[in-house]
């Protein structure tokens, strides 16, 4: 079956391609979901304006988000999350967690992907993580604590 893909899916392919999956993954899992539609002429032009304006809202958001560079460069995020003995975090701290702290305490919109974090944090600590919009970097600080 053709689809569009509505969201990125790991190893079938990214937003807005069009993919030939089987018959039963399509309707019983990527539609009723809404990670896709089936694909016919008319979506398909469709997809092209709605590539292009994703585009457009991407770069408005970059250039929006270069101009808070600065506030970024001095934000401390205090995260506390449950840790054993040892200062080893039971869940590690995300990049979506990083984007809804900064969302709480500095009121800034950042794309997950914009932040440069390989994998999560799952030790007590201070950490420097590094945020990259359309070639600029800054780096803030966060504080991960044990909540006993």
């Amino acid at each position: 079956m053709k689809i569009i893909l509505l969201k990125d899916i790991p190893k079938v392919g990214k937003k807005y391609d069009i993919k030939n999956v089987a018959d039963g993954y399509a309707l019983n899992l990527l539609i009723p979901r809404g990670l896709a539609h089936i694909a016919t002429p008319q979506t398909e032009k469709n997809i092209e304006a709605m590539k292009s304006k994703d585009l457009v809202e991407s770069k408005v958001q970059g250039e929006l988000l270069l101009k808070s560079l600065d506030t970024i460069k001095t934000l401390v995020l205090n995260i506390k999350e449950k840790a054993n003995e040892k200062g080893h975090l039971f869940a590690g701290v995300t990049k979506e967690k990083l984007v809804e702290e900064i969302i709480k305490s500095a009121r800034l919109n950042i794309d997950p992907e914009s932040i440069k974090l390989g994998k999560p944090i799952k030790e007590v600590g201070e950490y420097k993580i590094a945020v990259e919009v359309l070639g600029k970097k800054a780096e803030f600080t966060v504080i991960v604590e044990a909540d006993k």
